[in-house]
C-alpha cells in the first residue's frame, strides 16, 4: 500500500492523538491548552490560530471518535465512523505545496478549527486503509498491560505491539524467564 509523505504524517498526528487519551494508570496527554499547542507543533499542524479551551476540548472529542474507529469490528463500522468524522469536518480538499512541501492534499477547509483539521485530514488518511481492504492494520497493542494504537504497516501484517523496543521486548524476556524458570523447576 502507497503512503504518501502527508497521509503518513496525518496517521501519525492521529496515533499520537488517540495514545494521549489517559488510561488505567496514565494521566490525560491533552489535559491543558499547553499540551495542544505541544501537540500540534509536533506534528506541524498548519493554518492553526490562537488555540482556545473551545479547541481542546473539541480535540478530546475527536480524539474519542478516532478511537472509536481503531476499535471498530470491521471496515463496515469504521467507514460509518470516518464518514460521520469526515462530514462533519466540512471537508474541502485543495491541492496546497507549502513550507518546501512538494504538492499534497488537505482536506480540511481553510481557516478550520485544529479538530475539524485533524478530523478531515486524520479521517481521509484512515479512509484510505478501509478502502484498500486493510482496516485490519488500525490496530491495539497485544501487550496485556498496553493498549496504544498503531498503524501495522509491516509487509505481511504481523506487528503486534506499539514498540517491539519496550513492549514487545518486555513480554518476549517475560516469556524467555519463565520458560528458563520451568526448565530449573
Amino acid at each position: 500500500m502507497l503512503i504518501t509523505h502527508d497521509t503518513r504524517c496525518a496517521l501519525d498526528a492521529v496515533v499520537d492523538l488517540v495514545n494521549t487519551a489517559p488510561e488505567d494508570d496514565t494521566a490525560d496527554g491533552l489535559a491543558t491548552i499547553a499540551a495542544l499547542h505541544d501537540f500540534v507543533r509536533k506534528h506541524d499542524i498548519s493554518d492553526i490560530g490562537t488555540l482556545s479551551e473551545l479547541d481542546l476540548s473539541a480535540v478530546r472529542k475527536i480524539r474519542g471518535r478516532f478511537a472509536g474507529i481503531f476499535a471498530a469490528s470491521d471496515s463496515r463500522a469504521a467507514a460509518t465512523l470516518i464518514n460521520e468524522l469526515v462530514a462533519a469536518a466540512g471537508t474541502t480538499p485543495r491541492l496546497t505545496d507549502h513550507d518546501g512541501y512538494d504538492w499534497h492534499v488537505h482536506y480540511f477547509a481553510p481557516g478550520a478549527s485544529v479538530a475539524d483539521h485533524l478530523a478531515a485530514d486524520g479521517g481521509m488518511a484512515l479512509a484510505f486503509f478501509v478502502v484498500a481492504g486493510e482496516q485490519e492494520r488500525l490496530r491495539r497493542c497485544e501487550a496485556p498491560d498496553c493498549r496504544r494504537a498503531f498503524v501495522d504497516l509491516s509487509r505481511n501484517r504481523s506487528r503486534r505491539y506499539c514498540d517491539s523496543r519496550t513492549c514487545g521486548n518486555r513480554l518476549h524476556v517475560a516469556a524467555y524467564r519463565a520458560r528458563r524458570k520451568e526448565a530449573a523447576g
